[in-house]
């Protein structure tokens, strides 16, 4: 990589996890993989056993593969294997026939893969996934049932080592204590050695701090992850000695859109429109010496209206450099 890609790829890649909607294309995979195990759960209540247990042997209905089904989302089509039964009386609940998945089943799965869902939490969203068509026992199966699936995702084995690492966070409507609220998921994805990313987890907290993403970085390191070459994230207090603590070799890479939104958090509506095109020359510029020189024109320009913006920028300068620099010293 090149240092004339700074700031490229950054600003690129986390742009696609700003809204709720790009934030799970990322994981629509989970979406197969949760409604999956849904209709498995589903055709274990309607046979009356589980697969391979000897119980169900002369009880005249039996498993009897899988057929191909299409599922609409909000996000577009998933290919899904809906089990059949031999007797071809099993009507699967979570996706009928005909129709698409609900944002609400969406929404439902997300929330359920990510970490600090209680059982309890998980239970009620399963209730409501099902409403009055299920009976509360069959409701307390199919949760036990997809707890074991939601558990071995979380803590899969992960590569040893990742190129990039992004930590961000998005709101989404989340069932807790019996009530649906907006809470933030906070998120990891991680650019592997083959070119494509993947999701290393979500996880549910009341608040974002450094001691929670050093737990979380724990958490990676102990299902397998050995080095993160540059993790991008935004500027909170106390991060970069979270993940220097677990990861002593990576560069901290701050995410170049949050500083932008943070520039701007205090430029009145009028000047907006010129403050961004201005800006623009700093984080777009083809190097890091250029980049500079961009900045120190705009501090000129606009240091006097908007002196925080432009300290903040100077302040951070390294860390917000550091996606080229790390690069160039590798190249050295």
């Amino acid at each position: 990589m090149s240092e004339n890609e700074l700031f490229k790829i950054p600003e690129e890649a986390l742009k696609k996890i700003k809204s709720q909607a790009e934030f799970e294309d990322f994981i629509q995979s989970l979406y197969k993989q949760g409604v999956e195990s849904l209709l498995k759960a589903e055709i274990n209540e309607h046979l009356g056993y589980p697969k391979h247990d000897p119980s169900g042997k002369n009880t005249g209905n039996s498993r009897n593969g899988f057929s191909k089904k299409t599922l609409k989302t909000n996000l577009g089509e998933v290919p899904l294997d809906v089990p059949r039964d031999r007797n071809a009386t099993f009507d699967p609940i979570v996706v009928p026939k005909h129709q698409r998945m609900s944002a609400k089943i969406e929404h439902a799965i997300i929330t359920m893969y990510s970490r600090g869902m209680s059982t309890r939490d998980i239970e009620d969203t399963i209730k409501e996934i099902y409403g009055v068509e299920v009976s509360e026992g069959s409701i307390s199966n199919i949760t036990s049932a997809i707890i074991e699936d939601i558990k071995e995702w979380q803590l899969r084995p992960l590569d040893k080592v990742y190129f990039v690492v992004w930590m961000d966070g998005i709101v989404v409507k989340v069932r807790q204590s019996g009530k649906v609220i907006g809470k933030t998921i906070y998120l990891m994805i991680g650019l592997k050695q083959n070119g494509l990313k993947e999701v290393l987890g979500m996880w549910i907290n009341e608040t974002e701090s450094a001691s929670f993403w050093l737990n979380v970085l724990t958490d990676i390191k102990a299902r397998g992850v050995k080095d993160i070459l540059i993790a991008s994230t935004d500027n909170l207090s106390g991060i970069r000695q979270a993940i220097i603590s677990a990861f002593p070799n990576t560069i901290t890479q701050l995410c170049v859109v949050h500083q932008i939104r943070n520039s701007i958090k205090y430029v009145v509506w009028k000047d907006r429109k010129h403050f961004l095109a201005d800006l623009k020359n700093v984080y777009g510029a083809i190097n890091r010496n250029m980049a500079y020189d961009a900045l120190e024109d705009f501090a000129k320009k606009w240091g006097t209206k908007y002196a925080y913006a432009i300290k903040s920028w100077k302040d951070n300068w390294d860390e917000l450099t550091a996606y080229a620099c790390g690069l160039l010293q590798v190249d050295g």
